[in-house]
């Protein structure tokens, strides 16, 4: 599940395309803690506040989407005039990729389904302590979470080193990462509007 494509890999990949290796596994790292974020409220039961109040679920990917679209507008609008003449500048600090990494993860519907109704199936009640059951399990997952998303980085990052030798991919290239952010929060979005 860690490995399909969503918001949380497409994040990861703008990053390290964009910012190299080290934003990558910034991205990564923060992706880490927003799962694990995740793995406490769900102790905690949050799990039974969404599956009860569908329209608290319901603006929390309605928020993922809007801060995808904002992190791909500020994408595209760095980019600047994609003047290859000049090296590369580190557009994002590290601290500031692993916080928006935490916020996208948060905010993310995959994520937030599979802590909230996917994991809770693997809980047996009868074993006793359940908020351990569920810590020991998301635990898992945030582990081989991490890991998939540490091999997008290593492959992301060494497409991104071949791509960037060529001049009209550096040219575009935030400008494509932004686009795949902004379509993929208008994606989110839009699913959230046609089920309606």
């Amino acid at each position: 599940m860690s490995i399909s494509p969503g918001p949380s890999n497409l994040y990861i990949l703008a990053r390290t395309m964009s910012d190299g290796h080290r934003s990558g596994v910034a991205a990564a790292g923060g992706m880490a803690i927003g799962s694990l974020i995740y793995v406490l409220l769900t102790a905690l039961g949050l799990a039974a506040i969404f599956r009860y109040s569908p329209t608290a679920y319901t603006v929390l990917k309605l928020c993922g989407a809007a801060y995808l679209i904002f992190l791909g507008i500020q994408t595209i609008r760095a980019s600047g005039a994609g003047n290859t003449s000049k090296p590369k500048v580190r557009i994002m600090g590290m601290s500031k990729v692993f916080k928006q990494s935490i916020v996208v993860e948060l905010t993310n519907p995959k994520t937030a389904l599979f802590f909230l109704a996917f994991l809770p199936q693997f809980v047996d009640p009868q074993l006793g302590q359940v908020a351990l059951q569920l810590v020991i399990l998301g635990l898992l997952y945030a582990i081989l979470a991490f890991s998939s998303d540490l091999l997008v980085v290593l492959l992301s990052h060494n497409l991104g080193k071949w791509l960037s030798s060529h001049p009209l991919f550096i040219r575009w290239q935030d400008r494509v990462a932004g686009a795949i952010l902004i379509g993929l929060g208008s994606y989110i979005a839009w699913q959230e509007f046609i089920q309606k």
